[in-house]
């Protein structure tokens, strides 16, 4: 579907969306002195509108979009380079694949650490953290690429991350938070998928379900637990402060997601000489 119901019941001006951020991308590059923004296209709605809106804001030909593919499903290249095409901007594709798995191999095993004392006594949840970490190279070489790939070219870096995931951490700290600008924070999925069409990004894109490709198979909603439509319905209501429409458990769900990623949206913790006693 091009649209979502909480899409058709919150009025989004998208014309006015796509000009206001590709303004603010325009000021952001000139201040910068840099010369080209740097993106990774991995096939989804929010890098395609990003790319999009950059085009909009300083042109194509100031816009580079990184395809970095990553033993993937093979048709995030396809609908990637689908996008560049439209938008009419130059790539590069690095494949990740065998990078990924030579880190994988050269990391230490859970008996190594466990014959170090330093693996936590509970085991039952060995499973779904070796998992996470796993997970988590694949968004932090995309980071690596994308900042090599800038420093080559003088570039900055140009985030995708959306206002729904945001809220709730659903993304990797130090991979595709790892950024320069986040032009999209603000918006929330279904503001983001109003742009996406309003904008021209392929239909094939815009009904893809939406993946941080992580593994095959893979789906944002399976990971989140929530469909993009409960998560910003009740995003907006937790905002604007009526929530008496929203399921009890998928406030409980936010929520719980809202507190255990506070560290990924604050500063680094630091250390001040004049502030301890």
């Amino acid at each position: 579907m091009s649209s979502s119901a909480v899409e058709q019941d919150l009025v989004v001006d998208a014309e006015r969306l796509s000009n206001q951020v590709s303004t603010w991308l325009k000021d952001r590059l000139e201040e910068s002195g840099a010369r080209t923004f740097v993106l990774g296209l991995s096939g989804g709605i929010d890098s395609a509108v990003v790319c999009g809106l950059a085009v909009r804001g300083v042109g194509a030909d100031r816009v580079l979009g990184v395809i970095m593919p990553s033993a993937s499903n093979p048709d995030d290249s396809v609908q990637a380079a689908r996008v560049a095409s439209t938008f009419g901007v130059k790539t590069l594709t690095v494949d990740l694949t065998s990078l990924a798995r030579t880190f994988q191999g050269a990391m230490p095993t859970e008996p190594a650490l466990d014959a170090l004392g330093i693996l936590p006594s509970e085991t039952a949840d060995i499973d779904a953290r070796r998992q996470l970490a796993t997970a988590n190279v694949r968004p932090r070489l995309r980071m690596t690429t994308v900042y090599y790939v800038a420093n080559l070219v003088k570039g900055v870096v140009v985030g995708t991350g959306n206002k729904s995931e945001a809220s709730i951490g659903y993304f990797t700290k130090y991979g595709d938070g790892g950024v320069d600008l986040f032009p999209i924070i603000d918006l929330y999925k279904f503001e983001v998928r109003a742009v996406a069409a309003h904008i021209g990004v392929p239909q094939s894109v815009i009904d893809r379900p939406p993946s941080a490709g992580l593994w095959q198979g893979q789906t944002d909603e399976d990971e989140i637990g929530l469909t993009y439509d409960q998560l910003d319905r009740a995003l907006v209501a937790m905002e604007r402060g009526d929530t008496s429409g929203i399921a009890t458990d998928v406030l409980d769900r936010i929520t719980t997601l809202n507190a255990v990623s506070e560290h990924k949206r604050q500063p680094i913790p630091t250390f001040s000489k004049k502030t301890s006693g």
